[in-house]
């Protein structure tokens, strides 16, 4: 499959070519404040309103972020110390799963949201003077650094999208995108992994409006299986925050019509995703000025 070669953990193994280590990180912290400016305001019942993933409520995947930010900094400076704890959930996830809820129980909104911040700060100032090509342990395959901050602005947007849905406001678009679309069209073999389905072996490319008026093409010039649309359909597809039947991608070929309803840019089995249905199709918007 063209589009490029990547393991279960969801993060582009050839990023280091396409940006550098410092403007990802740059990204990252804009997404980050996309999200506070969403959550900042909220009173104790607005954190905990249900999101569309169920049983996590907005503060929930605030929690979630901040922890994974901690893990993502261990992983890169003290790989041993996160290989410990890695066979620790894996030997008994269900276990660590509950000590971490409990200890996270007591804090408040506010409090999450500093946390988030604060570990955010850490994971950068770690790692903005390594290697960018360094390889470091995780959940999945071993990924680069540029690959473990790449993943942080997939799950920073992904769960960000979550946020954004439960409280009925519009996700602002960004060419931060462009980080996530890359992950979903690496993690193609990931997809079908994930389902225990063999990969196809065929051309596939990914052609998508950005939301600045530009097109983005991943993937062989020559492939017969295409797919096309915005790049926010796209990443809510690959991120599985809305089911393919309600956006407006169009797959050409039986491969990637296939793909766009499996997809998946992270690692592990899956969640059953969003329902056909669960949430109106959206008009296109305008592409963003850039003037």
């Amino acid at each position: 499959m063209d589009v490029g070669k990547a393991g279960g953990g969801g993060a582009p193994e050839s990023a280091e070519a396409r940006v550098s280590l410092a403007a990802l990180c740059d990204d990252l912290l804009a997404e980050t404040e996309l999200l506070d400016d969403l959550v900042r305001p909220l009173d104790d019942a607005g954190w905990h309103t249900p999101t569309p993933a169920a049983g996590w409520t907005i503060r929930d995947q605030v929690v979630h972020l901040a922890r994974s930010d901690e893990a993502a900094r261990l992983s890169a400076v003290e790989p041993d110390a996160f290989m410990r704890w890695r066979e620790e959930v894996r030997r008994d996830r269900d276990a660590v799963i509950a000590r971490l809820s409990a200890e996270d129980r007591h804090k408040s909104g506010p409090e999450v949201l500093a946390w988030l911040h604060s570990a955010r700060r850490q994971l950068v100032d770690a790692v903005c003077d390594l290697d960018p090509k360094q390889r470091v342990p995780w959940f999945g395959p071993d990924m680069t650094i540029v690959s473990s901050v790449t993943a942080r602005i997939m799950e920073t947007w992904a769960h960000g999208q979550d946020c954004f849905d439960a409280l009925h406001v519009e996700h602002p678009s960004s060419n931060n995108l462009r980080h996530v679309a890359l992950i979903g069209t690496l993690t193609f073999g990931n997809s079908f992994r994930a389902k225990g389905r063999e990969v196809p072996d065929v051309r596939v490319r990914v052609e998508l409006d950005a939301p600045d008026g530009g097109v983005w093409t991943f993937g062989s010039a020559d492939a017969t299986e295409i797919v096309r649309g915005t790049a926010e359909d796209f990443c809510l597809v690959v991120t599985q925050r809305r089911h393919v039947d309600d956006t407006d991608l169009v797959a050409e070929g039986h491969v990637t019509a296939e793909w766009l309803m499996i997809a998946q840019a992270y690692a592990g089995t899956g969640g059953p995703g969003r329902r056909p249905g669960q949430f109106p199709r959206r008009p296109r918007r305008p592409p963003r000025s850039t003037g």
